[in-house]
């Protein structure tokens, strides 16, 4: 896409500055931070499997304990940031859940009590850049897939709106650094059950420890980081829009 517009003699200089990772996160609540990270230095590195599905992610109670299910029978870690959906017809982020035993399974959280943590709110990049972290299960926001890559995290994608659904095909497509759950491009997904066995198979495709994806993603981590050293592809575009702009000083 870039080559075909860097091409177009009619199309204004195009500069390629990125990736642009906010990997401080948006909180600065450490009392809610802390608790999570302290979690993960006691998990082995690579193994966890991280479930977020960003600012307004959420299912239904039936779709929660589908989800649980797979968790439980894959046996694999993991760290579930699970919220309560907005009433039905409103335009509102999801919520906490006072009790997260009212949409769990009966008994689940005894049961995963030695190799899971369900959280509500998640600093998704302090989690990402984890070293526990081995895999992530996300709805394909673009922030979400700059940060897959930025930290070398292999994904597991189950899109629900908007370009969700083109990232997910470009992650598992294109750059080959996902498996899919579930990409449905008729429907909005996340009216879409998806059972617990096939999200049981994602989770263990993702969670191969030298999978194909895995090797792959931290091949594009490595040019990521390499493009925004001194000489990097996105140093030097940025010098050169400098350029361009002190012509018109």
């Amino acid at each position: 896409a870039i080559k075909a517009l860097t091409t177009n003699p009619k199309i204004p200089p195009i500069y390629q500055v990125g990736p642009l990772i906010n990997d401080a996160g948006i909180s600065s609540n450490q009392e809610e931070i802390e608790p999570i990270i302290r979690w993960l230095d006691d998990q082995p590195t690579s193994s966890v499997i991280f479930f977020c599905f960003g600012s307004f992610g959420s299912f239904d109670s039936d779709q929660v304990k589908e989800i649980a299910c797979a968790i439980e029978l894959s046996g694999c870690r993991f760290l579930w940031s699970l919220r309560r959906p907005p009433p039905k017809g409103r335009l509102e982020y999801p919520s906490e859940y006072e009790n997260l035993n009212e949409v769990l399974p009966e008994g689940f959280l005894k049961r995963i009590a030695d190799t899971g943590k369900v959280i509500g709110w998640a600093p998704q990049a302090q989690v990402l850049a984890h070293t526990a972290v081995g895999g992530f299960v996300t709805h394909c926001g673009w922030n979400s897939v700059l940060e897959s890559v930025w930290f070398g995290v292999p994904m597991a994608v189950w899109p629900m709106y908007a370009e969700q659904h083109m990232n997910a095909f470009f992650g598992v497509k294109d750059l080959g650094i996902a498996v899919e759950i579930k990409m449905d491009y008729m429907k909005n997904s996340s009216q879409v059950m998806v059972k617990a066995a096939e999200i049981e198979k994602g989770i263990r495709q993702l969670m191969e420890p030298e999978g194909k994806i895995r090797k792959r993603v931290r091949e594009l981590k490595e040019k990521a980081r390499t493009s925004l050293i001194k000489g990097g592809s996105s140093c030097i575009s940025l010098e050169s829009l400098l350029q361009h702009l002190s012509c018109f000083s």
